[in-house]
């Protein structure tokens, strides 16, 4: 079997989807998505998941099963198939149950634990994040509220950033889940310097950007107005954007957020960075929904996800759209794809 180019099939990425919370629509979505041969051609797949629950899911969509199955304890880049499944045998969540739950959540911890330490030790290329359920992650006794915490602490990173992707739009968050009226405690110039410097090495590492031009949103309508609706820009946004011009990186603003979104989508900017959760996640969702995904940047490893939740209400169904995921799993790929010729070029550099 060949690819698209002239790469046989075991020299294609390979890509690990873990499943997320088995009693959400994670195994449909990704039945649904790895049943695209568009899909499928672009890459090889690894499934951290569970097999029987995959196979409900294909059954309902009446789709036939496409994909090996092997035990996960033997997971392997050399699997002679475009998908397998790396099968958790020892799980088995009820059909029944449509909600957080201890078992869904410790199986889902394990799916992401594993996948980890797959990518880090070169047998995936990148890793698709199913949506989990932070409340069965509690009830399961996590150590991480959810994936960016958890990837974090696993690559040893101390840095990390939630970033977003929605059409043209590439947007890095300061502030992630923290209560609007807690931002201010929390808000420093380190905290909007770091989204700035990790975004610029993301556009130029994953997306092939070379000279990023980022634009750094206020905090306060109209950018604070000279101080009379708040200082913020003045004594943190504007130093972080100049720490960040001091280090070469091609930042400007603070701009007032409700311009900064539009500019960035007619092309003036190649990202952006939003001070606190909505600010940013409110053009995302209002310009691509179905489509967005959601990007841990900082870590040594490419980690993408669809920017939906596990849909408890609408599992087991068969009406969940995998556009999402589609579009979490061809940015993985094309991510992959650019780290690796960005690395190949830099050794070719070094070498001469």
């Amino acid at each position: 079997m060949k690819t698209n180019g002239n790469n046989s099939i075991a020299e294609q990425m390979v890509i690990g989807i873990t499943m997320g919370d088995a009693a959400g629509i994670g195994p449909e979505i990704i039945v649904k998505a790895l049943a695209d041969a568009n899909i499928r051609r672009a890459a090889k797949f690894i499934v951290f998941g569970m097999n029987e629950q995959l196979c409900y899911a294909a059954d309902a969509a009446e789709i036939e099963p496409f994909w090996g199955r092997h035990q996960h304890e033997k997971i392997s880049r050399e699997y002679p198939y475009k998908v397998v499944v790396a099968d958790y045998d020892e799980y088995s969540v009820p059909s029944w149950v449509k909600g957080p739950s201890n078992l869904a959540g410790e199986a889902s911890i394990r799916f992401c634990l594993d996948a980890i330490d797959a990518a880090r030790d070169g047998i995936i290329d990148a890793v698709v994040t199913a949506p989990i359920s932070k409340t069965g992650w509690k009830l399961a006794g996590a150590d991480w509220p959810g994936h960016t915490e958890m990837l974090a602490a696993c690559c040893k990173s101390k840095r990390k950033v939630m970033m977003f992707i929605a059409g043209p739009l590439k947007l890095a968050l300061a502030t992630i889940h923290e209560a609007l009226f807690e931002v201010m405690h929390k808000f420093t110039i380190g905290c909007v310097f770091e989204p700035i410097d990790l975004l610029n090495d993301a556009l130029k590492e994953y997306f092939g950007i070379d000279k990023p031009k980022i634009g750094v949103a206020a905090l306060n309508p109209h950018a604070g107005e000279g101080g009379q609706f708040g200082d913020e820009e003045r004594r943190i946004i504007s130093p972080a954007i100049s720490l960040a011009r001091h280090q070469d990186i091609n930042c400007l603003g603070p701009f007032p957020a409700d311009t900064l979104f539009l500019r960035a989508v007619r092309g003036e900017f190649d990202g952006v960075v939003a001070m606190y959760h909505d600010q940013g996640m409110i053009p995302v969702k209002l310009l691509d929904f179905e489509h967005a995904v959601n990007v841990t940047i900082g870590i040594p490893i490419i980690r993408t996800s669809p920017a939906h939740g596990t849909a408890f209400d609408i599992a087991g169904k068969n009406i969940a759209n995998p556009a999402g995921l589609k579009s979490a799993i061809s940015t993985a790929i094309q991510m992959a794809k650019t780290k690796k010729a960005h690395e190949l070029a830099h050794a070719n550099t070094t070498s001469t």
